[in-house]
């Protein structure tokens, strides 16, 4: 038997899904501003492009139907680049923290259920 819409044990799932992502976006917020205190402005900058990606590919003509709009809505992009600098070569402050603000705002969509749908969440026609 699965959940449907309506049904208790689906709004206790709900509720759970959007708790545990408003956690996980305090997290990363309260992370990235750690981070962007220790090390500058030019961290701070990143951290805030990225947050506003998903708004400024909007304002780019790119919708909801499209590749692109899945790709900046999507948690393993940024997270791809938060384990990459974690265990890469690479040394650069901004990069993390930009990858910090990105997925911040994706766990904000997500926890304000906002953002692309899942397939199991669609009504039925």
């Amino acid at each position: 038997m699965t959940a449907r819409r309506g049904d208790s044990r689906h709004d206790v799932m709900g509720w759970a899904r959007k708790a545990a992502w408003w956690a996980f976006a305090l997290f990363l917020a309260a992370f990235a501003i750690f981070e962007s205190v220790k090390y500058g402005v030019p961290t701070t900058g990143a951290m805030l492009l990225f947050f506003v990606l998903p708004d400024l590919a909007r304002l780019a003509g790119v919708g909801p139907p499209g590749v692109l709009y899945h790709a900046v809505h999507r948690v393993w992009i940024p997270l791809a680049v938060l384990v990459g600098y974690t265990f890469g070569p690479i040394v650069w402050p901004p990069l993390f923290t930009a990858g910090l603000g990105w997925l911040t705002r994706i766990a904000v969509e997500r926890a304000t259920g906002r953002g692309p749908s899942r397939a199991g969440d669609r009504p039925a026609a």
